[in-house]
């Protein structure tokens, strides 16, 4: 303000705009004497912005003063010419306007506000948090001190910690809204709340008066011109954050072409949410999306179709080339994709998505690596499950061997066992080598897990032989290459390391297994510095991709070296930092048998629980 004639605060409504616009007048005023003019617009018609204009022009005429325009999006179009009017005419005025949209005026500054900072997303929601990990979020802290303001009673703990969190996070840290929400602490608590926004979020956001309940943002979609408008309704397909090529994509058709879309999203931006880390990445705020989709539901010319259909088109080929950057090597690149996509893939595999089960389970197949290899099999299983639910009979081949690997591989054996028939006999109906070469490993993998590496080897030998060489989905050569070295490790050791040779190339997640593979052999050979070195480097791979199974083998075999070493308490932390992350049916680790004989119960008990408290990642320093 002490250099520019015109700030323009942008940014989502409820973010605080105006609170600033109120903090920056006060201390303009205090001892200072400036002449502060404040008009809010947050009421005016635009038909009234003629007038307007005049009675300010009028009132400021001959003035030194800082004029603060707030709500300026009120005004539509009509705010820009108001303001170059207040400008040309009014020499000794500047002005601070608050704006859902950029006012598009020449010397206009623009200042971003935006949400309070977020606590951390949970890797498993429902489980407790402690209350000082989250309070670190201005956001947290900022709902509790409204809710306690509510209800005095209302204090942060462990057992609401966790739902605080999740509401903090999909209110997006905005601060009006998040006030509702703690207003409300005296008749809902935060599980309460956060289950009445998930189930009808416009209801829980507009139930209340004034801006808090996301009156303006609704006015925003309402003011908005006819371009816009279209976009807001159509922009309500993303879950997740969109960028002007997924606009273009999925917005631009009918009256409303690409280009277009792009320029009216540049419009919007300010009363968007940025995504964090992601430049030029942007989210609707919930109670726009929630506005926007009703509104786009009810419309009569099919649009809510025909945007669906194209998000979830996009979907499709966003899943299939994270799965192509997989297979060309590029993993953490088609992690990093796949992940962020997550949001907008969700959705699309609903079995009622537009595409149905069938298209739903195709988008499953391709991100078959983000369940397996990158830690998240329980999400994978329920995509895979309910969409094959909803298919009808006979399933399709390529699924059900996925969803049989994922029961199988991560769970209990002997539930895979009907997926397992089902998926061989449509393979073979089907003519799919590769799905029936990936049941080989399937089976291979479970005799791996239940002690039998002879009867994996010859698994994985009859997966290898089918396989082609380049398949179209699912895992390369190089991972059944890598299985086959884990086998060979316990039953062939001087054929082992030809075959993890075999897996040096560009697939980082076979060249983690391989290296696994190397350490049982270096181990049995009596080398533990050098096991412990391919161990160690194979744990870096895993944690970059999320691998908790490969984390969870290389942490046992770890604990086996540190017990052959006599440090028993550090091999059962060791393997009290991966429980739950081995599969049910597995043998216990070869570890756990020592620790029993070598540690009395209370102090194995406590060792293992210290080790479920710390991440693997903090215990190797220790090594």
């Amino acid at each position: 303000m002490a250099t520019e004639r015109l700030v323009t605060l942008t940014g989502p409504a409820g973010v605080g705009k105006t609170r600033v616009a109120v903090r920056t007048a006060r201390e303009l005023c205090g001892g200072s004497g400036a002449d502060i003019v404040w008009a809010d617009l947050s009421r005016q018609p635009s038909a009234r912005a003629d007038a307007l204009a005049a009675a300010l022009c009028a009132r400021l005429a001959g003035r030194e003063a800082l004029l603060v325009l707030d709500g300026c999006e009120q005004l539509g179009d009509r705010a820009g010419e108001l303001v170059g009017e207040l400008l040309a005419r009014c020499a000794g005025v500047r002005i601070l306007a608050t704006s859902q949209r950029i006012l598009g005026v020449d010397g206009e500054a623009l200042l971003a506000v935006g949400p309070l900072s977020l606590p951390p997303a949970a890797h498993d929601p429902a489980a407790p948090r402690p209350p000082a990990e989250v309070a670190r979020s201005a956001a947290v802290r900022l709902y509790a001190e409204r809710a306690r303001g509510a209800d005095p009673r209302f204090e942060l703990t462990e057992h609401n910690a966790g739902a605080v969190a999740a509401l903090c996070r999909a209110l997006d840290g905005i601060p009006g809204v998040l006030e509702l929400a703690a207003a409300r602490a005296r008749l809902h608590g935060p599980a309460e709340s956060l289950r009445r926004l998930t189930a009808d979020p416009l209801d829980f956001l507009t139930g209340g008066a004034g801006r808090a309940g996301g009156a303006d943002a609704l006015r925003q979609c309402r003011l908005a011109p006819a371009g816009e408008r279209l976009l807001w309704e159509r922009l309500s397909v993303f879950a997740g954050s969109f960028d002007e090529a997924a606009v273009a994509e999925v917005c631009g058709f009918g009256e409303l072409g690409p280009r277009a879309a792009v320029e009216a999203l540049r419009r919007l931006a300010p009363a968007l949410l940025v995504e964090p880390g992601h430049a030029g990445r942007y989210r609707l705020p919930l109670a726009v999306r929630a506005f926007a989709a009703r509104r786009l539901a009810r419309d009569p010319h099919g649009d809510a179709a025909t945007a669906a259909r194209r998000h979830h088109e996009r979907c499709r080929v966003t899943a299939e080339r994270a799965a192509q950057l997989w297979r060309s090597g590029a993993q953490l690149q088609a992690r990093a994709l796949a992940l962020r996509e997550l949001p907008e893939l969700r959705p699309a595999m609903d079995p009622a998505s537009p595409a149905g089960p069938a298209g739903a389970l195709e988008i499953a197949v391709s991100l078959w690596f983000l369940w397996s290899a990158c830690g998240l099999v329980e999400e994978g299983r329920g995509h895979l499950e309910r969409a094959l639910a909803a298919h009808p009979e006979p399933r399709p081949a390529r699924p059900l061997w996925l969803a049989a690997w994922l029961v199988a591989s991560f769970g209990q054996a002997e539930a895979a066992d009907p997926l397992l028939v089902e998926a061989w006999t449509a393979a073979v109906q089907e003519g799919e080598d590769a799905v029936l070469a990936y049941l080989a490993h399937v089976r291979g993998t479970v005799a791996l897990w239940r002690d039998r590496p002879a009867e994996a080897a010859e698994e994985f030998r009859e997966g290898l032989e089918l396989l082609p060489e380049e398949p179209e989905f699912g895992p390369g050569r190089q991972a059944l290459e890598a299985a086959l070295a884990m086998a060979l490790a316990h039953t062939d050791p001087g054929a082992a390391p030809f075959a993890a040779d075999a897996c040096d190339g560009s697939d980082l997640w076979a060249r983690s297994w391989a290296g696994y593979a190397q350490a049982l052999l270096q181990r049995r050979e009596g080398r533990p510095a050098l096991a412990r070195t391919w161990l160690l480097r194979s744990l870096e791979t895993q944690f970059a991709l999320g691998d908790r199974l490969g984390q969870a083998l290389s942490a046992e075999l770890l604990a086996q070296m540190e017990a052959d070493l006599g440090r028993y308490e550090l091999a059962a932390r060791l393997l009290g930092a991966v429980s739950g992350h081995r599969p049910a049916s597995a043998c216990a680790p070869r570890a756990e048998r020592v620790l029993r004989l070598r540690l009395s119960p209370e102090a194995l008990r406590t060792a293992y629980a210290e080790g479920t408290r710390t991440p693997l990642r903090n215990l190797l320093p220790d090594l």
